[in-house]
């Protein structure tokens, strides 16, 4: 096990008085033990002992690391970025690439979580282009710096950055074994996924998640967040609620659990959600966007115009303040929105906006989405150019699974005279595995049993009913068993 391995060394380094040496080893076994295993309280220890061993060897090399450590833990941004900055000075003096690079890529999550979107993400990629070129030795800042770029990457959406810099990566990646190590950088990763349109990587990748961290600690509560936020978008409600329960207090459930009010037409839930999380004041604005553009539908939902106006108002001011064609494809969305259920302003404008910037952000749920809310509006004027967009929109939903936003666009067709859009997969598109399995749905077995009968995981289970759902078409197992029985 490598984390021993480097136990050991700690051990040898500290006896032969080699305090930087130790210290390093100290540092890669706490990242071992806090974003591998989950175990945090140890993780702090072996980084309080690092930090020690540098204070006493007393050195310049060993000061800069102590520096970027008291940056890591501030809360004055200020004086953390010069804290960074010093950091890297120091590193250049001593020709340290890798506290250079742990210190850029923390500079640059710094800024890209306070609102300063470009400046950040130019120090993570300054730090990624240290990596890819080999400058960079230490595991646990190799791995903090990629999965610093992922995670920035999901919080904006700029997926066109994380696939040019995960390509550019790859050899990195699987020499470190990076994606399939860290339970953490695993679940920020699908986030990347789901946001391209990958739903089935996006789904190995948090089932992986959740095999590997420990039941329970905040990492994983998010990667059952992620996961039910995917099982949402492929329109299977009941999962998604499933894998919610228990986890309202959790940040990242917010977005999952107002979607899911608003699904089963609870307005006032997914209010009264969202109020408390945007009152709370601890979203930077990035996190704040997909609260607001469910605010806009909650508010419209219940009939305040009002509320959902103020809500797209600060949708309008975050897409001024920060260069996102993400965020200004929100907030065009929701001035869309406020024009349709007002009647005032140009409705058709507003989605045209938003669907060209969602295609040039890379996010196709969101522009089929887009191409819907067109059709409707465009509908009475213009229906084969409305009948154009939801055939296009239908085919992007059916492609990434989306099921119920499918039936939605089909439905929508059908009412203006499209082509018919319905009905289930046929079974042939099943494995020999996926067959087996619909066959215990059929029997009215649950996830567990269905593992024991054919000798494989409940997870695996899970993931392979999920797979059926999606690929037959299927809302949840009650249709899934009625499918088995009618087409045996």
């Amino acid at each position: 096990m490598a984390a021993a391995r480097y136990e050991e060394a700690f051990v040898a380094y500290r006896h032969a008085g080699d305090l930087p040496a130790a210290a390093r080893a100290a540092r890669t076994v706490g990242w071992f033990r806090g974003w591998v295993f989950g175990e945090w309280a140890v993780h702090r220890g072996w980084i309080v002992r690092a930090r020690r061993l540098l204070e006493q060897a007393d050195d310049e090399h060993g000061r800069g690391w102590v520096v970027l450590d008291d940056a890591l833990g501030g809360s004055d941004l200020e004086l953390q970025r010069s804290q960074y900055l010093e950091a890297i000075a120091v590193a250049r003096r001593t020709g340290d690439d890798d506290l250079e690079c742990d210190a850029t890529a923390s500079l640059g999550m710094m800024l890209v979580f306070s609102g300063r979107i470009d400046q950040g993400m130019a120090y993570l990629d300054e730090a990624l282009a240290a990596i890819c070129g080999g400058d960079v030795s230490e595991l646990p800042v190799v791995e903090g710096c990629l999965c610093g770029l992922i995670t920035a990457c999901e919080r904006t959406r700029d997926v066109s950055r994380a696939e040019e810099w995960l390509r550019a990566a790859d050899q990195v990646i699987r020499r470190n074994n990076l994606l399939a190590v860290a339970g953490h950088c695993r679940a920020h990763y699908a986030g990347i996924l789901v946001a391209a349109g990958r739903w089935d990587d996006a789904e190995d990748e948090l089932l992986a998640a959740l095999d590997l961290l420990p039941e329970g600690i905040a990492i994983w509560q998010s990667a059952r967040c992620r996961l039910a936020d995917l099982r949402l978008r492929q329109g299977r409600l009941e999962e998604a609620e499933q894998l919610l329960t228990g986890l309202d207090h959790h940040d990242d459930a917010v977005v999952p659990l107002s979607v899911l009010h608003l699904a089963r037409l609870r307005p006032d839930l997914a209010v009264e959600l969202l109020d408390r999380a945007l009152d709370a004041g601890t979203h930077e604005h990035h996190g704040q966007v997909p609260m607001l553009a469910l605010s806009v539908d909650a508010h419209l939902a219940r009939g305040d115009v009002d509320s959902a106006h103020r809500s797209s108002e600060r949708l309008v001011e975050i897409a001024a303040d920060q260069p996102s064609t993400y965020v200004r494809a929100v907030a065009a969305v929701a001035r869309a929105k406020l024009c349709t259920a007002t009647g005032d302003g140009d409705a058709r404008a507003g989605w045209h906006q938003a669907l060209t910037m969602f295609i040039e952000a890379r996010l196709p749920a969101e522009a089929a989405s887009a191409r819907v809310e067109l059709a409707r509006v465009i509908s009475i004027d213009r229906p084969s150019a409305a009948i154009a967009e939801l055939e296009a929109a239908h085919r992007t939903f059916e492609e990434l699974g989306a099921r119920r936003s499918a039936d939605q666009a089909a439905a929508l067709l059908r009412e203006l005279g499209g082509p018919n859009k319905t009905g289930p997969k046929r079974r042939s598109e099943l494995t020999r595995r996926e067959d087996e399995v619909l066959e215990l749905l059929a029997l009215g077995l649950s996830n567990p049993e269905i593992g024991t009968r054919l000798f494989i995981s409940t997870k695996t289970a899970e993931h392979h009913v999920g797979r059926i759902l999606s690929k037959l078409g299927l809302r949840n197992r009650t249709e899934a068993a009625a499918y088995a029985t009618r087409h045996p």
